[in-house]
């Protein structure tokens, strides 16, 4: 298998590999990671085509329609974070076999961004990480393309370590970018990134990783599920929690008004809106169904979300009692 490493983060290998191919219309899906927007829009030659998901199925896209979409569009190209960032979601098992395997039929080149891969709540395989390599037969003809790397599976940010696996020709050409953009990964860090990547440690580590995101998890939906917020799927991947303001007092029912109500809680939270993805601004965001979520992170330590929860309940408390007084209600 081929494989580089460099000083790329996932946005930039994600925008070196796609800035590859020729004019290209580009199928991606929303809700989806925010900074994409930045790599559809960068270059007039991609024709950005999005899909949008319904919360009633789960965020996902079945093989049946996904082959639709790649035959009705004409998509050359599709770019996907798995797990997927906001929402949580996981193409995996036979679900992500049939994705390879349409890439190899219609020859449509799928983009992977498994920057979370290890961020899987599935108890009955413990440690277990997701990859479209699972399923590639030859890496060299199967138009996947793989962008991983230390700075979320690992948690080592500050290290600027990523790689880029697929075919011979893609890699050659993300080395060469790489190499003209900043020079490539130093050698130190390479060196001492090798040991991490052994099959027993990483392992381990994704066990400890998975029970202890898991159990901030369960923790985190619980607590916004008692204050009111709807979860419509607790995530299966990452570290976020996608969750609808909708039934929230109407003075913060509105994800923006509710981020901002929030942030003088000393509460970060994102905007739904961000991850409508929306390259070149080529649609009106008016009506989106995203205006009404928020996602929350449980990444930081449990004290600290134990916290940032109190806060966000304290602040939710206080628009109930001014809506009682008020008599507003809901809308």
């Amino acid at each position: 298998m081929i494989l580089i490493l460099t000083m790329l983060n996932n946005l930039s290998c994600c925008f070196t590999c796609i800035a590859l191919f020729l004019q290209v219309n580009v199928g991606f899906f929303l809700p989806e990671y925010t900074a994409y927007e930045e790599i559809l829009s960068m270059f007039k030659r991609f024709v950005p085509i999005p899909h949008s998901l319904d919360a009633k199925n789960h965020y996902s896209v079945s093989v049946e329609e996904l082959r639709k979409e790649i035959q009705s569009r004409g998509l050359s190209v599709i770019l996907k974070s798995n797990p997927s960032n906001p929402v949580g979601t996981v193409v995996q098992g036979e679900e992500l076999r049939q994705w390879v395997k349409l890439s190899q039929e219609t020859h449509c080149s799928m983009i992977f961004d498994e920057f979370y891969s290890s961020y899987i709540y599935n108890e009955s395989e413990p440690g277990k990480a997701v990859s479209a390599a699972e399923f590639v037969d030859d890496v060299n003809q199967d138009p996947v393309v793989i962008v991983d790397g230390l700075t979320k599976n690992w948690r080592l940010p500050g290290w600027r370590i990523t790689w880029v696996v697929g075919p011979e020709e893609i890699i050659s050409a993300v080395a060469s970018c790489g190499s003209f953009l900043d020079g490539g990964a130093n050698g130190p860090l390479q060196r001492a990134a090798i040991p991490l990547l052994q099959p027993e440690l990483a392992l381990q580590d994704s066990i400890a990783l998975q029970n202890h995101f898991k159990s901030k998890r369960d923790y985190m939906v619980e607590r916004l599920t008692k204050m009111g917020f709807s979860i419509r799927h607790p995530p299966q991947g990452t570290f976020y929690i996608w969750a609808s303001v909708k039934n929230m007092p109407a003075s913060i029912n509105n994800a923006w008004i509710f981020f901002e109500e929030a942030l003088k809680a000393k509460v970060v939270c994102v905007p739904g809106i961000f991850f409508d993805v929306n390259p070149g601004r080529r649609r009106q965001l008016f009506s989106s169904p995203y205006h009404y979520y928020i996602r929350f992170s449980f990444g930081p330590p449990l004290e600290e979300l134990k916290r940032g929860l109190d806060q966000l309940e304290c602040l939710v408390q206080t628009h109930h009692e001014r809506t009682e007084k008020s008599g507003q209600g809901s809308m």
